[in-house]
């Protein structure tokens, strides 16, 4: 029997909360992604397919892959989507776990005044 790999057993988790989670004008949605170099974090109407704030760990410097960055970002995209008068996401995790730097990118979100 073949082994299912991680990253297959997450893309199915995935889809399984997309299939509830949907990004409107009124409350985009910030899906969170996971490389082993950086966070990406990006927030997305649903409706018409559209970006429309996108943060990852490149454009801030002095930071390292970690718990403290992924938080850095949270707070990042809170004041890109209050610049473009975004108050209200649906926080989507893209099927990781929610402990460690995607917990970190949530709780930095909610200290940049972003409401979930």
């Amino acid at each position: 029997m073949d082994k299912v790999s991680r990253n297959n057993l997450r893309l199915h988790r995935k889809r399984r909360i997309e299939a509830k989670i949907r990004g409107t004008a009124k409350r985009p949605r910030l899906s969170v992604f996971r490389s082993l170099k950086s966070i990406y974090a990006q927030v997305i109407n649903d409706e018409n397919g559209k970006t429309l704030v996108s943060a990852s760990l490149q454009e801030i410097k002095k930071t390292k892959n970690d718990i403290s960055g992924a938080k850095e970002i949270g707070k990042l995209i809170a004041k890109k989507c209050l610049e473009k008068k975004i108050s209200e996401v649906v926080f989507d995790r893209s099927g990781y776990k929610y402990h460690g730097k995607v917990k970190a990118v949530a709780d930095g979100a909610r200290e940049g005044r972003l409401k979930f």
